[in-house]
């Protein structure tokens, strides 16, 4: 069943409930007033602070622009690209791309100019819709996009070289198109993160955004009561497919505008929200404000709150004993997934493994999984190996690249390149991405092992480490360590921190600085082995 049949399900059942909640927490605080004064106050512009969308309404939306993209020439398997920051009009967009049997193409709201016109193209999008945040960078590159032949503007005071996605959707009937869509059929495209290089595009069908929905409803049991609070980008398949779940049982979403722990607490309160889907640092950023005493649980409503997951990365199992101490109520869960294997929930933990933190846990729902080694033959339990992954949503293909989708793609087994090990009770542990192993002195080092044990230092917030050129051992791993505020730590110290570790796994250089992270909340190595590499580089040259 093609996934858009699910949304008109849903505005056919619950028409009249409200299903997304786009709530700005910056305009909120700009006016300084309550969330109950800020609705009571006069004229208030649509979309200033919060927004509420039925199912009725967002079907009749994804409607008008389908039948918009239909006039203007657009057909079955055309791509169209989507590049605006999350708002109440995201989804809509969307689905109504996907009700017209195009192919909807989601770009990353931190793109370049550049990368915008490499991902267009890349596509091969003849089409495409921004919001305001992004005209500096389009104008820059319209004329350089030959094939994109439209371009719709979502918002106020229009550029002069697109035209008006809200004045051409009002024009349009709300009824469904007369398309016909089969799960075969080609439904988006998806980028991987760049952390390894330009991103290449991902081709999903309309079976893989299907899976992601039952995956999700299976792993979280959503109904009709729960609430999801949505925080990460929708261009990434990871919050998009996790709030798949919502859409399958019809439930409400808020769509949350920040990641300020006093905003995520405050929304989870006054919203009644029962499900909340966390990075890693946003669930760090709520603790330490808990401990330093800016939050006071007390001051929120937090009864609802049932379920805390986390995706997207390694989750410290000290993490989530100190989320627990907090929360000791919450049912959690660790998801894993690859925009190659539509987002998360490949492989899982589920709620019933807490014992097991530290592991990504078992195959998911309708997935199968197996470590291997590096001629694809599985590996005895307990070692290590590449994890490779089978199911329903792997994606069809690297679009326009099958040289790259052929390193990958087996046998219907989509090859990760994260090395993972098994335990003797077939929970499954990350141990590191193939490409960031650290190889020193003929060892090999996994940097997440290390990050782990540095994390539990009370002075630390993040951590990174990476292997930097050496002329002795070839690399070694260096930590790069970012402090939490107000806090104090000098080398020495995190060296004797280490000292418990086997000696060729402690870090041999410590360099305290930030951490970036991209929007999904991956650490972006490359930027850090580039910042610090080649000084590394020209000393390992004059030790040889």
């Amino acid at each position: 069943m093609p996934i858009t049949e699910i949304l008109a399900r849903n505005a056919e059942m619950y028409g009249q409930e409200r299903c997304i909640t786009e709530i700005n927490m910056d305009l909120q605080e700009s006016h300084n007033v309550t969330w109950l004064e800020y609705e009571l106050i006069e004229n208030n512009p649509a979309g200033e602070y919060r927004r509420d969308m039925t199912w009725r309404v967002f079907d009749e939306k994804a409607n008008r622009l389908a039948n918009l993209l239909l006039k203007r020439g657009i057909k079955k398997g055309d791509k169209v690209a989507i590049l605006l920051m999350n708002c109440l009009e995201w989804l809509p967009i969307y689905f109504g791309i996907l009700k017209t049997g195009a192919v909807a193409v989601p770009l990353n709201f931190r793109y370049t100019a550049e990368e915008i016109k490499y991902c267009l193209g890349l596509s091969e999008a003849v089409a495409m819709i921004f919001g305001p945040e992004f005209i500096g960078r389009v104008e820059t590159i319209y004329d350089q996009i030959p094939r994109v032949k439209t371009l719709f503007y979502a918002g106020e005071n229009r550029p002069s070289f697109a035209e008006s996605y809200d004045r051409l959707t009002a024009n349009c009937s709300s009824e469904a198109p007369p398309i016909k869509l089969a799960d075969e059929d080609d439904a988006a495209v998806y980028f991987s993160s760049g952390t390894t290089g330009f991103p290449k595009a991902i081709l999903h069908t309309h079976r893989s955004l299907m899976s992601a929905c039952e995956t999700e409803l299976e792993h979280h049991g959503q109904t009709l009561e729960d609430n999801f609070l949505l925080i990460p980008p929708l261009y990434h398949t990871g919050a998009k497919m996790h709030w798949f779940g919502s859409l399958l049982s019809g439930s409400k979403a808020v769509l949350l505008r920040g990641v300020k722990p006093e905003w995520i607490l405050k929304t989870v309160s006054e919203e009644k929200i029962s499900i909340v889907w966390l990075l890693v640092p946003w669930a760090q950023d709520i603790l330490d404000a808990v401990e330093r005493g800016e939050l006071k649980l007390e001051d929120y409503d937090l009864s609802r709150w049932r379920l805390m997951h986390i995706g997207a990365q390694p989750v410290p199992p000290s993490l989530i004993n100190r989320w627990k101490k907090y929360f000791p109520n919450h049912l959690y869960d660790t998801n894993y997934g690859l925009s190659e294997s539509i987002g998360p929930g490949c492989v899982h933990l589920g709620t019933e493994n807490i014992h097991k933190v530290g592991a990504i846990g078992v195959p998911g729902h309708n997935w199968e999984v197996k470590i291997t080694d590096e001629n694809g033959s599985p590996v005895p339990r307990g070692q290590v190996g590449e994890l490779a992954v089978k199911g329903p949503g792997v994606m069809k293909c690297y679009y326009n690249d099958p040289e790259a989708t052929a390193a990958v793609l087996k046998d219907g087994w989509l090859f990760t390149g994260d090395m993972a090990r098994m335990d003797e009770d077939g929970f499954i542990y990350l141990v590191d991405r193939k490409k960031d192993v650290i190889i020193s002195g003929g060892e090999n080092i996994y940097p997440v092992q290390i990050e782990d044990f540095l994390r539990a230092h009370p002075a630390i917030k993040d951590v990174a480490v990476i292997g930097l050129p050496d002329g002795r051992l070839g690399e070694i791993a260096a930590a790069i360590i970012e402090l939490k505020p107000g806090c104090l730590c000098t080398e020495e110290e995190i060296t004797v921190f280490c000292a418990p570790m086997p000696r060729y796994k402690r870090p041999r250089k410590i360099i305290f600085d930030n951490v970036p992270r991209n929007p999904t909340g991956k650490i972006e190595k490359p930027r850090l082995r580039e910042k610090f590499g080649a000084a590394s580089l020209v000393a390992a040259q004059t030790q040889k």
